[in-house]
């Protein structure tokens, strides 16, 4: 991959030094502005009947060497009124050309990608939101959906961590299953890929997010969750050769830490409450030792960011060759990612222009080092008054709990051991791409036949292992393991578009097939000792593979008559492998109307309304991507390694039949969307509101079943229904517009309420519902459950009582610990009716009075975005704030930590508590007390910049700009953990996301 990144690059080089090249007979040269004086960047200059041109830089002027003659000159630019001059140009001397554009009658009308196709705003029926690049966060990033957190309504983007290269989890208004995917589909480039990974971010141009399901239906069965539509950058026709590097450098620090007991208040805390036993631990202990584990497993994280793109619009072929290499080290020691990039986007125009092709590949490779996370949770509660280093080599130097002079089996180990002494390093790499095919099939124009033919392909695998000396492993003499696994996704589609104009009616038809098909495999290998003597886990002799395939009809019809009278109509029926035949075809019908009142006669006088639409749309969609490609099957599973029967001297696997539907069917979600886009001002103040209900039966579900009735106590079925209620919208204003400054402000809020209301074929009043989101400590617990009348993922758990002093009561607890009546039976102790709720009002606590705290789920009611951006001749600069609002988050790090009991009895050992035990003083683990339960809302100021231009460094070239930004500046919060934004709403010793300084320099060559 080096070596074809080091050839790229040398060809970069050649192309930009001949592009360098001066004619030295004269110079024509100038500036294309807008009528308020804003460059126009990205203009092309051009001289008419020559193949000379220029590309406006980010001050808006261009130059181009040129003999001495008489020329015609003209600028452009999409959206603008294409610009004429003539000048004469005399040897050895400048001609200056300045262009002020007009903008387009319809300049305002956008065009946006839309499913098979794209659309201008004021055709548009359907819900839908677009983000530019240039309205992207301005930073480093490996996800390239970060770029668009908080701005998009409705749409909530949670990284899953700060380690480097974790993807993020996306809901497009709300969840729609519970246990089908609630992701949404992400097409790249018009292939349906599976999800973004590593795709660079600078490669992107923009993101459009289908919404309802008069703009998702086209993609049927994948859409109920909506669809994000992905384009990447390409070369213009008539676009003069660019070369741009950007360079973004960073440093990467965590905002806070696990607020843990000190060395020394764990001291008194022992000797205060200990028992002879551990006071005797504590006193092994060196008093002057006193260790933050968790700064010892923390560092300064680091990014190094570099991209090159070469652009160009040959006359039959436009362009765009970029290549990236990442490097992220993360605030986990020892964590690392590396990427590199190559993508290629190129659209030859063949047969006179009547076929053409746009090809778009991309191939990533990566190379990450997984520190061992299990460090994190022990660096909160290793015992602070130990040293990091024993003193002595044994077990690799680090200090480590012993019994009898061996690690004792039960004890915590030493958390900078675990990171530096587990080796984990996973690879891969990911080719993916399509080529479109375009025919003109008639002279005119008006019939288009396509042809897309696309793939990608994905390939990890990985090793590591731990060494014999180490602790974590001693009794098993270390271990390595190596894994493997293969991706592969095919797709054929062929459409055609017709458009027609008859009378005042404009049609626009689109129809198609496609086939997509999916497979994954992989490999068992056995898990053996550090020198490979001994194997502690076989291989599974039948290693794994899946595939499943989609097979699909579509059709859309649009019409516009007379510019005021929009509609919308889609047909996608889809077949897939999932299900049986009686239930594998599935049909998705919608239908969406709009208005454009301002063309009606009574707006002529308007002078307030520049864009005035209202829209309505109601469709189906549908849902199959489970987690069985063979649920409706009687398939037999094998055993694993530890089940196994022996004969003899032999271990054999078993086979044991899985429990499966045969009726499975789709599960469908019907979208009611009714919506305005508005406009004041000549477009100073705009945006957009939408009302919407979403409403999904034949929920598939895995659901507990009766004994006997099935091959399990659970199956996955077509079982309930929920709905999601909300509301969207967006306000944007242009607040400053003069001819050197500009300042404007958006802001985006939701609303979503979600409620399950059926989960069973026939619903019993006395059962609770599904007990989902399990926790660490105890056995089997969960804390959270589905159940009818209340949102998905609702917590579920003992109602916490608390004394008069407001301190939670605790079961068996002293009397003398607590204000107020607390003995309310006057037994002389505190039983658990005291401690929590009698909700049956039985007399006793028991699961009867767990508690369905409907309105706190991990999902916010309410969200927030606002973006502020402005200029200022050469500077620029703005911000991104997000809020949400109405979630909740267990803590499972207080709920384990925060009691005496987990300081350690009758092992070795002595663990550090966090500090909420000196709030509640928990002397045994309430796992399902409401105490844990908090509120999550909070406030973020998610990235902030400032850019200068630098203008041209050298003899009028090398256009450059500065920025510094901050991603994850600030976060504003009642909750008491580290993060309030939890994927699933369990905090349970995440990978903290760090606080990002950068400095970018960006230079066109």
């Amino acid at each position: 991959m080096m070596k074809n990144l080091r050839f790229l690059a040398s060809l970069a080089l050649v192309f930009v030094i001949s592009s360098t090249a001066y004619a030295q007979n004269g110079v024509l040269r100038g500036t294309v502005k807008d009528a308020s004086g804003q460059p126009l960047v990205g203009s092309v200059v051009s001289v008419d009947g020559t193949r000379l041109s220029a590309l406006v830089d980010e001050d808006g002027s261009y130059r181009i060497s040129i003999a001495p003659g008489n020329y015609d000159i003209s600028a452009n630019l999409m959206g603008y009124k294409k610009g004429r001059s003539k000048t004469t140009l005399t040897a050895g001397s400048d001609a200056v050309v300045n262009f002020t554009l007009l903008e387009l009658e319809t300049s305002l009308d956008e065009v946006i990608v839309i499913g098979y196709g794209q659309s201008n705003t004021k055709d548009l029926t359907g819900s839908l939101v677009s983000v530019k690049a240039r309205s992207f966060q301005k930073g480093a990033f490996v996800s390239p959906e970060a770029m668009i957190i908080g701005k998009t309504p409705g749409v909530r983007i949670t990284s899953y961590s700060g380690q480097p290269g974790s993807g993020s989890r996306i809901r497009s208004r709300g969840g729609s299953s519970i246990n089908a995917s609630n992701d949404p589909l992400v097409v790249i480039d018009g292939l349906p890929s599976n999800g973004l990974g590593l795709i660079n971010p600078s490669d992107i141009e923009s993101f459009t997010i289908l919404k309802d399901a008069s703009a998702t239906a086209i993609y049927g069965s994948r859409a109920a969750n909506g669809v994000i539509l992905v384009t990447t950058k390409k070369g213009v026709a008539g676009q003069p050769f660019s070369a741009d590097v950007s360079i973004v450098s960073s440093v990467r620090q965590i905002r806070n830490q696990v607020d843990v007991l000190s060395a020394d208040e764990f001291r008194a805390l022992i000797t205060e409450k200990g028992t002879n036993a551990q006071r005797a631990r504590l006193a092994t202990a060196d008093s002057t030792v006193s260790t933050n584990w968790q700064d010892q497993i923390y560092q300064t994280g680091m990014v190094k960011d570099v991209n090159l793109a070469l652009t160009g619009g040959m006359k039959n072929l436009p362009y765009r060759l970029s290549m990236g290499y990442y490097n992220e080290t993360g605030v986990l020691k020892r964590s690392e990612l590396t990427r590199f990039s190559l993508s290629l986007n190129a659209s030859p125009s063949l047969i006179k222009g009547k076929l053409k092709a746009n090809v778009s590949t991309k191939l990533l490779q990566s190379e990450n080092f997984y520190a061992n996370q299990g460090s994190i949770g022990g660096a909160v509660t290793f015992d602070p008054t130990r040293p990091v280093l024993s003193g002595d080599t044994t077990f690799g130097g680090y200090y480590e709990w012993l019994r009898n002079g061996l690690p004792n089996a039960l004890s915590p180990k030493n958390p900078v051991g675990l990171i530096e002494q587990r080796e984990d390093v996973g690879y891969n790499t990911r080719a993916l791409g399509n080529v479109l095919f375009d025919y003109t099939v008639l002279s005119n124009d008006n019939l288009h036949f396509y042809v897309n033919l696309g793939g990608e392909h994905s390939f990890t695998h990985g090793n590591g292992g731990v060494p014999a000396s180490a602790a974590s492993n001693y009794f098993s003499g270390g271990e390595q393991f190596k894994y493997e696994s293969t991706r592969t996704n095919r797709l054929l589609e062929t459409y055609f578009q017709y458009k027609k104009t008859i009378g005042a009616m404009k049609n626009d038809l689109t129809g198609g097939y496609s086939f997509q098909h999916w497979s994954t495999s992989s490999p068992s290998f056995p898990v053996l000792n550090a020198s490979g003597s001994d194997t502690l886990s076989p291989a599974n002799p039948f290693p794994y593979f899946t595939e499943n395939a989609l097979m699909s009809f579509y059709g859309r019809w649009n019409t516009n008559i007379n510019n005021k009278y929009l509609m919308t109509a889609t047909l996608r029926s889809d077949g897939s492998s999932r299900f049986s035949k009686e239930s594998r075809w599935g049909l998705f019908p919608s239908a969406a109307l709009g208005w454009n009142l301002l063309e009606e006669g009574f707006m002529n006088n308007n002078e307030l309304f520049t864009t005035f639409k209202m829209r309505a749309g109601w469709g189906i969609t549908g849902q199959q991507d489970i987690f069985n490609d063979y649920a409706y099957v009687a398939n037999y599973a094998y055993s694993a390694s530890t089940a196994q029967y022996q004969f003899g001297n032999n271990w054999v696997s078993m086979l044991r039949p899985d429990a499966y539907d045969y009726n499975l069917q789709w599960e469908k979600t019907a979208t009611t969307n009714v919506g305005v886009d508005y406009g004041f001002y000549k477009n100073r103040l705009f945006g957009s509101l939408d009302f919407y209900s979403k409403n999904t039966y034949d929920l598939l579900g895995v659901i507990p079943i009766p004994a006997g009735t099935n091959f399990s106590n659970r199956v996955l079925t077509n079982v309930g229904a929920m709905v999601n209620n909300g509301f969207e919208g967006t306000v944007n204003y242009v607040a400053i517009n003069t001819p050197t400054t500009t300042l404007e402000i958006g802001l985006n809020g939701s609303i979503n309420r979600n409620k399950i209301t059926k989960l069973a074929l026939v619903q019993d009043p006395n059962d609770p519902g599904i007990q989902v989101g399990g926790i660490s400590g105890g056995v089997g617990n969960s804390i959270q459950i589905h159940s009818v009348g209340n949102p998905m993922f609702t917590f579920y758990a003992y109602n916490q009582l608390y004394d008069a002093n407001g301190k939670p009561i605790e079961k068996a607890g002293v009397l003398e610990n607590y204000a107020g009546t607390v003995d309310v039976n006057g037994n002389g102790k505190i039983d658990d009716i005291e401690a929590y709720e009698d909700l049956n009002g039985d007399g006793l606590i028991n699961t009867g009075d767990l508690m369905k705290f409907s309105n706190c789920t991990p999902d916010p009611r309410e969200m927030l975005g606002l973006s502020l951006n402005f200029n200022h001749k050469r500077w620029s600069g703005g911000a991104t704030l997000r809020a949400e609002f109405g979630q909740y988050i267990y803590n499972n790090i207080h709920s384990t930590t925060a009691n005496y009991f987990a300081v350690g009895g009758s092992q070795p050992h002595l663990s550090n508590l966090t500090r909420d035990y000196l709030i509640t003083g928990f002397k045994s683990p309430q796992y399902l007390s409401s105490y844990y339960i908090e509120d999550a809302s909070f406030l973020r100021i998610d990235n902030f910049y400032l850019s200068y231009n630098l203008g041209k460094l050298y003899k009028d070239r090398f256009a450059s700009s500065l920025n510094l930004s901050i991603q994850n500046a600030l976060v504003i919060t009642k909750y008491s953990g580290l993060d309030p934004e939890i994927a699933g709403g369990i905090d349970n010793n995440m990978y903290p996301r760090p606080r990002v300084f950068n400095l970018q320099l960006n230079v066109q060559l």
